[in-house]
């Protein structure tokens, strides 16, 4: 074992977390790529080109906008910027499959992996909450949060924890949360959003961007 932040570490701990720190510095530096490549002119001679590497980029960043600590929306704002509101529309379709298919994989982890990887991690307050709660429905398992959560703030936002699901993904600075896709994947693993309403919800909540594109034209977005 080794000793991390004063904590004892297997080397299996170690290695999940090496892995997860170099598939959100890879996606990254793939972001960062992509946006670099939007960065072109549309001209007859390339149009087909430009046209594939949009389609292309599209697509990459419904991947990377599903990534925690990935600033994936900034692929799409480039998109935007470069063929504005006709681009709007596909944008947030990218941004809302780009959540779902996060939330999902949240939804998918299995209880007892997370149960594991908190034993590993010597996280035994976290893992002995995690294993009182897995058995339980979503109903049983808010009203059980709600019961012992230690604020007043936290049991309001558990009851009204799609309006919080709204509010987080459009904070500034939530890239500190996971970014879009880190809250979508704590939202999948903690069982407490329906998918039709988790879906729903995102729809709305990333709406006003693309909406405000298509009304009043691209020139409203940072420079």
């Amino acid at each position: 074992m080794l000793r991390l932040f004063g904590y004892r570490l297997p080397w299996q701990a170690l290695l999940k977390i090496a892995a997860l720190l170099l598939l959100i510095v890879s996606a990254n530096i793939l972001a960062a790529w992509v946006t670099d490549a939007l960065k072109l002119e549309i001209r007859p001679s390339n149009e087909d080109l430009a046209h594939r590497i949009i389609m292309a980029s599209a697509i990459v960043y419904a991947v990377l906008i599903a990534i925690p600590f990935v600033p994936g929306v900034e692929v799409g704002l480039a998109l935007i910027a470069m063929l504005g509101p006709a681009i709007a529309l596909l944008v947030y379709v990218a941004t809302v499959a780009g959540l779902a298919t996060s939330f999902l994989v949240g939804r998918v982890v299995s209880m007892q992996w997370l149960i594991r990887l908190l034993d590993d991690l010597n996280f035994p307050r976290a893992r002995q909450l995690l294993g009182m709660v897995e058995p339980l429905s979503m109903d049983d398992r808010v009203a059980f949060l709600v019961a012992r959560a230690p604020h007043r703030v936290v049991p309001f936002l558990l009851r009204h924890r799609y309006l919080a699901l709204a509010i987080a993904l459009n904070l500034p600075g939530n890239f500190l949360l996971g970014g879009g896709g880190g809250i979508a994947l704590l939202a999948g693993v903690s069982r407490l959003y329906a998918v039709p309403g988790f879906v729903a919800t995102v729809a709305c909540a990333v709406a006003p961007v693309p909406l405000a594109v298509l009304m009043f034209g691209a020139e409203i977005l940072p420079a």
